[in-house]
């Protein structure tokens, strides 16, 4: 389906032609019709799928069917979890409003409090937000989200996993005014997620691009055995100097780990970046830009530091340490095999991490592809995960009890 189809503001319409978008992805195709009928919307849309103008052609849309009568606050507001996606989706707005009237601002942690106060007083259509900061703003009244008509949370689950449930909350409070609200999520699974669309929306539109358990059929998987940290260290050495290895992100668990890998490799003589959480916004920066440019080929990431990345030509992603939980493993994998590309991922797995490898098989619903490499093979077997087994309850002793009795 064509954008042209959709009977789009011709400033809006000349402004995707421009950025060369004309033909809809398969979220746009199903959240538009109902988004831009002022409906709510409940979607679940894993990064890479176009989610983004999902919800900004619709924003942008209303404020041009409706100009502005008076200056004042932000009339759609957007949430997300991270620094990076938020200036990411600012840089996709200026886009699409560039042949129009309409202003932007972003708001987010990480720089001097008090910086926005140019985004805060001039007269902004759209503002992009994380909520820590604009809480902040929300409690001093250098902000008020009374005036926000279309309210928009994106990665609503990273959010909560955050811990940003009281600040969602808050604004979700403070906005009631609005007339619309639409939350993207990776998953629509969980009960956090289940009560806070429950109490945010209004008889919203559900719609699921794809499974995110399938959406990964473009992503190729697949496991090595290591018998420790220094057998799991050579296959990630071996693996990274392949020729094609362009551009890949490796997941630690911990700064510790990430600040003794990253050493790791530099010996090795492979080139990296880092990103860990609590970075100032410079390096965080500076490390992004050097690997997207291409002047590093590999990112180590701790998950919390990796939420928000939005880059399209990622050719593997490697789990050196394994998730804590299967839902996690698909948002790792999901920085691959973005833009309709190809992409490889590869976890490196020992005896203690079966059991969430057993948890991520069957959350994925496939069994992962055990591969080797000549040289690197493992020495031991592949550990089995214990099954636990069911006690039998009273009443079935009672029963046999009775029986015996007989």
């Amino acid at each position: 389906m064509q954008f042209d189809e959709f009977d789009l503001h011709p400033a809006l319409n000349r402004a995707l032609h421009k950025c060369g978008f004309k033909q809809a992805t398969q979220i746009q195709q199903q959240v538009l019709p109902f988004a831009l009928e002022a409906r709510d919307i409940l979607a679940s849309a894993p990064t890479g799928t176009g989610k983004t103008l999902a919800f900004l052609i619709p924003a942008i849309q209303y404020l041009l069917d409706f100009p502005r009568r008076s200056p004042g606050f932000a009339r759609v507001l957007i949430m997300t979890p991270t620094r990076e996606l938020a200036y990411q989706i600012h840089q996709e707005i200026q886009k699409l409003i560039q042949f129009t009237e309409l202003n932007a601002g972003v708001i987010t942690g990480g720089i001097n409090y008090g910086s926005h106060t140019e985004v805060l007083t001039k007269n902004n259509d759209l503002l992009v937000a994380t909520p820590g900061r604009l809480t902040e703003y929300l409690d001093n009244e250098k902000f008020q989200a009374d005036q926000v008509e279309v309210l928009i949370l994106d990665e609503a689950d990273r959010m909560l996993d955050m811990g940003f449930i009281g600040e969602m909350n808050r604004i979700v409070l403070e906005a009631r005014q609005r007339k619309q609200s639409m939350l993207f999520s990776a998953t629509l699974e969980g009960a956090n997620l289940e009560r806070f669309a429950g109490h945010s929306l209004h008889e919203p539109e559900r719609i699921e691009a794809e499974p995110p358990r399938r959406e990964r059929g473009k992503i190729t998987q697949w496991i090595h055995l290591a018998d420790d940290n220094t057998h799991k260290l050579a296959l990630l050495t071996h693996i990274l100097q392949q020729d094609e290895v362009q551009k890949a992100i490796v997941f630690v668990k911990t700064r510790e780990r990430l600040a003794q890998l990253t050493g790791q490799l530099q010996t090795a003589g492979i080139r990296n970046a880092w990103l860990q959480g609590e970075m100032a916004l410079d390096k965080r920066q500076q490390a992004i830009f050097r690997f997207q440019q291409g002047q590093v080929p590999v990112l180590l990431a701790t998950d919390v530091a990796a939420r928000g990345l939005d880059i399209d030509d990622i050719s593997h992603v490697i789990n050196y340490d394994m998730p804590r939980t299967a839902d996690i493993y698909v948002h790792r994998i999901g920085r691959t095999g973005r833009a309709g590309k190809k992409g490889t991922a590869i976890s490196l797995v020992e005896a203690h991490d079966m059991a969430i490898l057993s948890k991520i098989e069957r959350y994925t619903e496939q069994k992962l592809k055990r591969r080797f490499i000549e040289g690197l093979r493992p020495k031991h077997k592949e550990a089995r995960v214990p099954v636990k087994k069911k006690k039998p309850t009273g009443k079935k002793k009672a029963s046999t009890a009775g029986k015996s009795k007989k």
